[in-house]
């Protein structure tokens, strides 16, 4: 990706300028799109580095100035440059809002176009998190599938590469976490009561870098199966 931000292909509407804040949550950075042009839309401006939003500002003005700021979800790492950038937030313009809870209890998506901005629903690479906070995993396997039934070319994820087969992605990530759920269950049908073992068995390809993040996905895995009446006592650490 150059300097100035890469478009997909068939889409030149649409700009993505990586944030510099590389890490094992947020891969190479957390992507801002800005989209269409007189006026442009910035979607997710990205954390409060001012030279990711000179950026950012830069893009929007070859496109006919700024008309409005929108955020897939309020964590800073995709929201906390807004209050940098000279321009209103706003909760739709010329998109489709489709409510997406689980990663964040305000999360939603962006839609136009057959193009859906997906913010930390989808990312381009690995899998997102569903924290204690974010609503619930039931939450976020509807949000998968509302997303699943729209008709999608195109995938613009909050981290990594753009995604070109959205049903082929949405289906993967949906059986991703049933298999997470298949291998705890068994676990815990075969008398397993320790977190520590249970993630051991269940996330047993996770890198010890991403073990407190598959922590976090366990326990969400955990408070959907007891809303089921499916957890059994006597769990310990």
């Amino acid at each position: 990706m150059s300097g100035l931000g890469d478009s997909p292909e068939g889409h030149p509407e649409i700009l993505r300028i990586v944030a510099p804040n590389p890490g094992p949550m947020t891969l190479e950075g957390t992507n801002t799109f800005v989209v269409g042009d007189s006026p442009a839309y910035v979607i997710d401006p990205g954390p409060a580095d001012e030279a990711h939003v000179s950026r950012v500002v830069a893009a929007a003005e070859r496109r006919g100035g700024l008309g409005g700021v929108l955020m897939t979800h309020s964590h800073a790492d995709h929201s906390a440059a807004a209050s940098l950038l000279e321009a209103p937030v706003i909760e739709a313009g010329p998109f489709q809002v489709v409510p997406t809870p689980g990663h964040a209890d305000d999360h939603v998506c962006f839609v136009a176009d057959r193009v859906c901005f997906t913010g930390d629903l989808i990312l381009g690479e690995g899998s997102s998190i569903v924290p204690p906070d974010g609503g619930s995993l039931a939450a976020y396997l509807e949000s998968l599938r509302r997303v699943g039934e729209l008709d999608l070319e195109l995938l613009c994820p909050g981290h990594g590469p753009y995604l070109t087969d959205p049903k082929a992605k949405v289906d993967e990530y949906i059986e991703h976490r049933l298999d997470r759920e298949r291998k705890l269950v068994a676990a815990l049908e075969a008398g397993e009561r320790s977190r520590a073992r249970l993630l051991d068995l269940a996330w047993d390809d996770v890198p010890e870098e991403l073990r407190p993040a598959a922590a976090l996905a366990m326990q969400a895995h955990l408070e959907k199966l007891e809303a089921e009446g499916r957890l059994p006592g006597g769990l310990t650490d």
